[in-house]
């Protein structure tokens, strides 16, 4: 095989069959923005976490938690469930409202066991150095038969307001978030779903929002070699 690929490449060198690449932007070394497109409008990664969340959404429901604030609850929660639809919050030191709970998902015993029905936890596990206690300490928020609905980041630049805080440690793929939450779930009760194309990644590193491209629809075609946002639902 390697020989073939080596064949091919030098008769599209002789031949100049190579399709060439135009650039309509001066080549740069810097982004077009250093905070992920926010400034501009909608992130690219904040595209893929929404469109996770609204194909989930029948499962948040009950008592749900999610990480720092209930936005994504309140939009996404099934609002027809027949179950008391309960939000709350957790916060390492203990800010926010008073539906807040303090705790730290790196130290389980932090943290109140089998309570919620469901844990939004987005684009956090990349920020904890013990992404495998912090899993475990997830495990333990939950009921029986409760889920975790959480995203990760795959292809993306540095967070540096969060590396200059408490840390940006982690970049994952499909599998290692499969194996990592499998450790602790155990297996068939853990799914990943993955989402972004070459476009998608180049995008995003370059700091642009969905509002740049000429067509949203072209962050839904799914290249499985070029993973932006890694979904994972787990189930207790």
């Amino acid at each position: 095989m390697p020989y073939l690929v080596k064949f091919v490449r030098a008769v599209k060198l002789i031949f100049r069959l190579y399709k060439k690449v135009e650039f309509h932007d001066p080549v740069r070394t810097q982004p077009v923005s250093r905070l992920f497109g926010i400034d501009r409008g909608m992130p690219i990664d904040r595209y893929y976490i929404e469109k996770f969340l609204s194909a989930h959404s029948h499962d948040i429901r009950g008592c749900i938690l999610e990480i720092a604030e209930d936005t994504y609850a309140r939009k996404f929660a099934d609002l027809k469930s027949r179950e008391t639809t309960v939000f709350e919050t957790l916060h390492v030191d203990g800010s926010g409202k008073p539906s807040t709970i303090t705790g730290d998902l790196s130290k389980p015993a932090s943290l109140p066991g089998n309570r919620y029905d469901c844990f939004i936890c987005t684009q956090t596990y990349n920020f904890i150095y013990d992404v495998t206690q912090a899993i475990a300490g997830t495990h333990r928020l939950l009921k029986n038969d409760g889920i975790v609905l959480a995203t990760v980041a795959g292809i993306s630049q540095v967070s540096r307001y969060d590396m200059d805080r408490w840390g940006d440690y982690w970049r994952f793929t499909g599998q290692s978030a499969l194996k990592l939450f499998e450790d602790v779930f155990g297996e068939g009760h853990v799914e990943v779903v993955t989402f972004g194309n070459v476009l998608a990644a180049t995008a995003l590193l370059q700091g642009l929002a969905v509002e740049d491209l000429p067509d949203r629809k072209m962050l839904d075609e799914n290249d499985p070699d070029y993973q932006v946002i890694i979904g994972i639902i787990a189930r207790k």
